[in-house]
């Protein structure tokens, strides 16, 4: 915030102070409290080997990046400038954040989605067991004890953080926001009504299915833009060919990308919490 990334500040605020918090937790909850000792043939080399070659290809990588604050780096000398001058001529989007990243890098962007969505489903391959039987006790029952001034105020707070959400993902073209943030606030909500009031009523609003329905959703609708563009007769996520002038394709190309970001990282965040939060303690 002090140095004007209000959009990064809003997501480290959910995400570092709220949403990790809370996963860190739960994983703790779900540690023993003794390592168990491992046999010898266990050990495996090749996937250490593989991650020091990972490391040591990224590491290389970073030798062409220039400098820290660099001014002669590209960023600084034709990339920001440009972005700086243009970006509310050609995408009418006053937020110079929203239309980078929606718009100039809207292929990174989805990346970023995508890659989002890996880890979604990745956390469903190794923790979640769709053929387990639901759980009627245990660790679907644990919640914060029952207080009746927190549950008022949760009661009262939710419905704020879901319009601020609302209000973030659908306002994000003209001030800070957009969908990683609004997904995150939004997970957030569910997140803590389901530490006041139980992870069976959390999934009762919101089941396992339809986040995994979600997941996939918000990346269809990213990707879909791009193909529209194209049979359109424009590049892929082009923006400019969806309406009847440049201004307002860009606008509802970033409304519609952005909603399928927030939709994708709500369903994500809900998706791990849910998964690690159900699961029963190792004994």
């Amino acid at each position: 915030m002090i140095m004007d990334a209000v959009d990064v500040s809003l997501t480290e605020a959910a995400v570092g102070a709220g949403v990790s918090t809370v996963l860190m937790l739960a994983t703790l909850a779900l540690t023993k409290d003794h390592e168990e000792k491992q046999p010898e043939k266990n050990r495996h080399w090749l996937p250490l080997a593989v991650v020091l070659m990972t490391g040591a290809a990224l590491v290389y990588g970073t030798l062409d990046i220039p400098g820290f604050g660099d001014p002669t780096s590209p960023a600084q000398t034709h990339v920001s400038p440009y972005y700086i001058e243009q970006a509310a001529r050609e995408t009418g989007v006053p937020n110079i954040v929203t239309a980078v990243l929606a718009s100039y890098r809207g292929f990174d962007t989805l990346g970023e989605v995508v890659v989002i969505f890996t880890a979604g489903i990745a956390v469903l391959l190794l923790l979640g067991d769709k053929h387990q039987k639901p759980i009627t006790g245990g660790a679907k029952e644990k919640r914060i004890p029952q207080n009746l001034v927190l549950r008022i105020i949760s009661k009262t707070v939710i419905p704020l953080i879901i319009l601020f959400a609302l209000y973030v993902q659908f306002h994000g073209d003209y001030g800070p926001g957009g969908g990683f943030q609004a997904g995150i606030i939004m997970s957030a909500a569910l997140i803590l009504y389901s530490l006041v009031f139980g992870l069976e009523a959390a999934e009762r609003i919101i089941p396992k299915s339809l986040l995994t329905f979600l997941i996939s959703l918000g990346v269809l609708i990213y990707a879909s833009v791009g193909i529209v563009s194209l049979f359109m007769g424009g590049n892929y996520l082009d923006y400019s060919v969806l309406a009847d002038n440049q201004i307002a394709g860009q606008h509802l190309g970033i409304l519609l990308v952005e909603l399928g970001v927030g939709i994708s990282v709500f369903a994500v965040m809900l998706t791990i919490f849910f998964t690690f939060a159900g699961r029963e303690r190792p004994r």
